[in-house]
């Protein structure tokens, strides 16, 4: 599903990432651990198209995403590639109906048929009840699984998450971890997630452990 080969990146005179190789299969709930500054979010970055490394190779889903032009970038990003952020980035002038629905608008989805498709998913994250209101009349934990929709209305191959608890409460962060898993369950997607949450990383199939930009551990199963 994802093979990523020797990917270095510096930036200035900092390198990063200095020589990761990776594969995730498809369907794997994999977690990016490790310090402060080790390359986490840079990896992710690159692994979903935001960024480009200095050297390397990047493929994902068959297709080598650094051959691709800038529209045609965009495109494969948005069609299997979804993202969901520590701060969940919602516009904050949209109901939640209308933030779910934004990515399959973009991609050419008829708009009737992208608010099925968002009121879906809305219900299956429990928000039925929700989807009328703004990210202002939301908690945090409701904002959070109104951007994990958000990320899924595209049907995407991988889902990116980067901390994706780490602003939520206890409780809240309980319930995200275990929509991850039930998610994959669900729908069969890919989901890489760099998190610091150590009850997150043991979860996981698998915890990947960066430090200083390269790959210190890969550990199998949940056993952080």
């Amino acid at each position: 599903m994802i093979h990523i080969e020797n990917i270095v990146k510096s930036f200035d005179s900092l390198q990063v990432l200095r020589g990761i190789s990776l594969d995730i299969d498809k369907g794997e709930v994999v977690s990016i651990v490790g310090p402060s500054g080790a390359g986490k979010t840079t990896l992710l970055q690159i692994m979903g198209t935001l960024d480009t490394p200095d050297k390397g190779k990047v493929i994902i889903d068959g297709k080598d995403v650094l051959t691709l032009k800038e529209k045609e970038l965009s495109a494969f990003r948005n069609q299997h590639i979804g993202f969901v952020f520590q701060f969940h980035q919602l516009l904050p002038e949209f109901t939640a109906v209308e933030n779910v629905m934004m990515p399959a608008l973009i991609a050419g989805k008829e708009r009737q048929a992208a608010q099925l498709e968002a009121i879906e998913l809305l219900n299956f994250m429990g928000l039925q009840d929700r989807s009328e209101h703004k990210p202002n009349e939301l908690s945090g934990g409701e904002k959070q699984r109104v951007a994990v929709a958000r990320a899924l209305v595209n049907h995407p191959s991988v889902v990116l998450a980067d901390e994706p608890s780490g602003s939520l409460d206890s409780q809240n962060k309980q319930e995200l971890h275990q929509l991850f898993f039930d998610l994959r369950d669900r729908f069969g997607q890919t989901f890489v997630i760099v998190t610091h949450d150590e009850s997150l990383a043991a979860m996981t199939d698998r915890s990947i452990h960066l430090k200083d930009g390269l790959i210190e551990g890969n550990i199998v199963g949940k056993t952080f």
